[in-house]
């Protein structure tokens, strides 16, 4: 029985995806939901930065792109990328997984050898951020049939700068900064802007999300803390829901990606969407107490 019921994961989660991408199409579309609020996406997913083989080898690509390992060794790869060998991008797998992300990343031809050793085969790449962008907005597409754009721009004067990634899920707004950075690399300015972005979008559900395995509690939580602290008279704490997994007030959330970023984000959907749930069942009226027979 317990087997047989293992069986059934696959296909059940195949069903909640084929749900939920019926359910999304009858929902008001992003765009709509986006001008409800009074944005108009301006620019969205540029593309100069994106590390993507061709359209053949793109399934592939996202799949490998779920392995924490191989997105680390393709910022090493994007840091040498004019030339590096085995050992230059080898520091977060063994040489022999190195060597087999290297014969995919020439197999896809990304990668290309020079010399002794190798180069990027597209450039200049700056960074990893885009890849990583475009990579959230994918899992969101592909693992929950959502709409969704990455890298997007509108033409606000009160707020500006990129808005990482934005999802329509089940008609609710989500938004996602995205950092690729480890916690040591990430400003006070950086959370003052993700919180004056969540304010003006005011979406149902906004994550912070760095793509790294190290505690989020040590600092990035008391950057949180503190901005909270200069915006509210009140503020509310930052909860701890699992791990290194955060919430303020079920609506703001703080992950990264130890585990894995897919499992992280539905920890955040089923978060959201049960505390919605809870929130949304009438409350009964308290009943008044019986007065009591004085003697």
């Amino acid at each position: 029985m317990h087997d047989q019921s293992l069986s059934e994961i696959p296909f059940l989660r195949a069903e909640v995806r084929r749900l939920r991408k019926a359910l999304n199409q009858r929902a008001p579309s992003l765009a709509v939901l986006l001008r409800r609020r009074g944005f108009t996406i301006y620019k969205k997913e540029p593309g100069d930065d994106l590390l993507l083989p061709s359209k053949r080898y793109v399934d592939e690509y996202y799949g490998m792109l779920h392995k924490y390992s191989f997105r680390l060794f393709l910022r090493d790869v994007i840091k040498h990328q004019h030339a590096f060998t085995v050992d230059q991008v080898a520091r977060y797998a063994t040489p022999a997984v190195t060597k087999q992300y290297l014969d995919y990343l020439l197999s896809v031809r990304l990668v290309r050898k020079k010399g002794k050793g190798f180069s990027l085969a597209k450039g200049p790449i700056m960074s990893f951020g885009e890849t990583l962008e475009w990579y959230v907005a994918e899992l969101f597409r592909r693992e929950f049939g959502s709409e969704a754009v990455w890298g997007v721009k509108f033409k606000r004067p009160r707020v500006g700068g990129d808005y990482d990634v934005i999802a329509r899920l089940d008609g609710s707004l989500f938004y996602l900064e995205v950092k690729s950075s480890p916690p040591k690399q990430i400003y006070d300015s950086e959370i003052k802007a993700f919180f004056d972005r969540v304010d003006d979008l005011a979406p149902a559900v906004a994550v912070f999300l760095m793509d790294t395995e190290l505690r989020m509690k040590d600092k990035l939580v008391p950057m949180f803390e503190k901005e909270l602290q200069k915006r509210l008279k009140k503020p509310p704490p930052v909860l701890r829901m699992e791990r290194e997994l955060f919430q303020i007030q079920d609506r703001v959330f703080i992950i990264n990606a130890k585990e894995n970023i897919l499992r992280n984000i539905e920890t955040v959907t089923d978060w959201y969407y049960r505390k919605a749930a809870v929130s949304d069942k009438p409350r009964s009226v308290p009943k008044k107490k019986a007065k009591t027979s004085e003697r």
